[in-house]
């Protein structure tokens, strides 16, 4: 997921986002512990994709509570 995909978003959306990304990493966690993994990477992808939306969404709520 790149940044500006992740930037046109909103609100609401980035923290749907960020619990389904959740949700996806405890499974690869659970898969790995069991041997099942088939991409170890993706283990890292998912983990920057989870700090990548929380970012995008906690500059959102600066800006917002900036502006208010």
């Amino acid at each position: 997921m790149k940044a500006k995909e992740v930037r046109e978003m909103l609100a609401e959306d980035l923290v749907k986002k960020i619990d389904s990304l959740e949700e996806e990493f405890f499974n690869l966690r659970f898969q790995a512990k069991m041997g099942q993994l088939t991409n170890p990477l993706q283990l890292r992808y998912v983990k920057r994709d989870i700090a990548r939306v929380k970012t995008i969404l906690n500059e959102k709520q600066k800006s917002a509570a900036a502006k208010a």
